[in-house]
């Protein structure tokens, strides 16, 4: 009987180490394969790996840096759930084997920001090549094509992006959780819908069905529009009615019309956030609004099902019209740089240890020589700036020792100091 025992303690201990390995080895090969299959868009790094007896498997310290952004994408920790020992095996041998349920919890999820987020190459070519205006363009400054970017966040004070991520998978759904620490979340249920490892685009083909989505914001827009409207020099309800305008310009030039109360519903969103909750249709070109031809009857029967904060919004919809074409104002063929009124903004002097939040933005630098450089601030760090200044229809960039400046001042509004 003791010998029984004992051979019994050493299979169980040498099955043990066999998963533990097993699940190790694979998944090494199924992350390896992954980060080839990526390596055109970015960098993965997998992290530890390790694995729970009951169906668990678990990366630790894992991260991803697209080729575009300037900081990678840390992933604390990510749990995948399959189960069973026997169906997270299957599932590592062969991805297309995924069970009928399991899910993945990524917590420690952190995005650094920088006043830059994107790669010089990737935003060199500017607005060129983009078929449309844009839908959802927030003005931040006095000129309207300044828009929203993360050096605005970082001066309201978000300086990172934390949160979580939950994904779940039952035969009947997916559900999928976003959660961060001060942006708000975003909550996804499809009906039908199936993820795919080995083919990730048939996903979005993989149900017919609508997608119910919710969007919580979390208290962000109202910091938003408090500070675009101070940036903009215009009160909140002026800045709202700027951004309405470019969604509602954005609209026509795709060729629709929204209903007024498609406009009041994102007026609303824009000055005081809160929750939305919409049915979305994949594949859709309006995302499951329903389009009306012009002149047909408002009877409230083809609206979208949309609830703002609980309640239910009528009479949300498009109408067909034809595509606007509209010719940009020769303000938008000037160079960004607002005018020099002290009415509408002035030169703040600020900290150089802070001039990487105030990239993107018009600056004058006063050297040690008594010299003056005013231009764009290009880029920033610990040893110079890059300041580009417009020169015979182009932008020549000019970098400055950060120990040959005497005075560092920013084009902007607000109190003068």
């Amino acid at each position: 009987m003791k010998r029984l025992f004992t051979t019994l303690v050493l299979a169980a201990l040498i099955g043990f180490v066999a998963f533990k390995a097993g699940v190790w080895w694979l998944a090494d090969q199924r992350m390896a394969e992954a980060r080839q299959a990526l390596s055109e868009t970015g960098v993965l790094e997998r992290g530890k790996i390790g694995s729970g007896i009951e169906g668990r498997l678990v990366l630790s310290g894992a991260a991803w840096q697209g080729f575009e952004l300037t900081q990678p994408l840390v992933i604390g920790r990510a749990e995948f759930d399959a189960g069973s020992p026997v169906t997270l095996l299957e599932a590592l041998v062969n991805p297309a084997n995924l069970p009928a349920n399991w899910s993945l919890q990524a917590e420690g999820l952190e995005l650094v920001l920088e006043a830059t987020m994107f790669r010089n190459w990737v935003t060199a070519g500017g607005v060129e090549g983009r078929e449309h205006a844009a839908l959802f363009a927030l003005p931040c400054a006095p000129d309207p094509r300044q828009q929203l970017g993360s050096g605005d966040l970082l001066r309201m004070g978000i300086t990172r992006l934390t949160g979580e991520l939950v994904l779940s998978q039952t035969p009947e759904q997916l559900h999928l959780e976003l959660n961060s620490a001060n942006t708000g979340s975003l909550e996804i249920n499809w009906p039908g819908a199936r993820i795919s490892l080995v083919s990730p685009e048939t996903t979005l083909t993989s149900s017919t069905q609508p997608l119910e989505v919710t969007l919580r914001d979390g208290g962000l827009m109202r910091r938003v529009a408090a500070y675009c409207a101070r940036e903009a020099g215009l009160e909140a309800s002026q800045w709202a009615g700027r951004a309405l305008a470019t969604f509602e310009g954005g609209l026509k030039a795709r060729g629709w019309r929204p209903s007024s109360q498609l406009l009041a519903l994102y007026r609303q969103w824009l000055l005081e956030g809160g929750e939305i909750t919409a049915s979305v249709q994949s594949g859709s070109e309006t995302l499951g609004v329903p389009v009306r031809a012009m002149g047909e009857s408002a009877d409230g029967a083809l609206a979208w099902a949309v609830e703002y904060n609980g309640a239910m919004v009528p009479d949300v919809f498009l109408q067909k019209a034809e595509p606007a074409v509209q010719e940009p104002p020769k303000a938008a063929l000037e160079p960004v740089v607002p005018s020099e009124n002290s009415n509408v903004a002035s030169w703040h002097p600020e900290n150089l240890e802070t001039a990487t939040a105030w990239v993107g933005r018009v600056v004058r630098v006063t050297l040690s020589n008594g010299n003056l450089v005013k231009g764009r601030l290009a880029s920033a760090d610990e040893q110079e700036l890059e300041v580009a200044r417009e020169m015979a229809g182009g932008e020549v960039g000019y970098p400055i020792a950060i120990r040959a400046i005497t005075a560092f001042e920013v084009w902007r509004r607000g109190q003068t100091q």
